[in-house]
């Protein structure tokens, strides 16, 4: 298939693919008689995993480096799986920050569950009106 059909199955624009063509994430493609890029279809699937890579925040340089060793064959398995190992390993702490933060954005959120109801309380009941700090109400003592 040519570049565009590429970009547009993989959801990768032609300059994103030829940039990773480039720093050694995608392989060369193969020159059609017009010499245009001609991929196999079979690079969506490698495409679809470094698409995830990159959304689960792996570097580029390492990406590149997971791409070499994946390229020298079977006798670099034991890296790679030891790279995506320290990868999962900062994904999950990272989701685990994330599940903080959410947890504290729910908390936050809740606080305002309601506040339309309070503030119309508080306009229609005088009593309900917090008093300024300081200030005293008449024959208190």
């Amino acid at each position: 298939m040519k570049i565009g059909e590429l970009a547009a199955r993989s959801g990768l624009t032609a300059h994103t693919l030829r940039y990773y063509e480039r720093i050694g994430l995608l392989p060369y493609a193969d020159r059609n008689r017009s010499s245009h890029r001609d991929y196999d279809a079979s690079i969506l699937t490698w495409i679809g995993f470094l698409t995830r890579l990159k959304t689960t925040g792996m570097p580029i340089r390492e990406m590149v480096r997971y791409a070499a060793l994946r390229n020298d064959g079977p006798a670099t398995e034991t890296e790679r799986r030891e790279m995506l190992e320290r990868h999962r390993a900062r994904v999950r702490a990272h989701l685990a920050d994330l599940q903080e933060s959410l947890l504290v954005l729910d908390t936050k959120i809740s606080g305002y569950a309601g506040a339309d109801e309070r503030m119309q309380a508080h306009d229609t009941e005088p009593s309900l009106r917090r008093k300024p700090a300081g200030a005293r109400t008449t024959g208190a003592r």
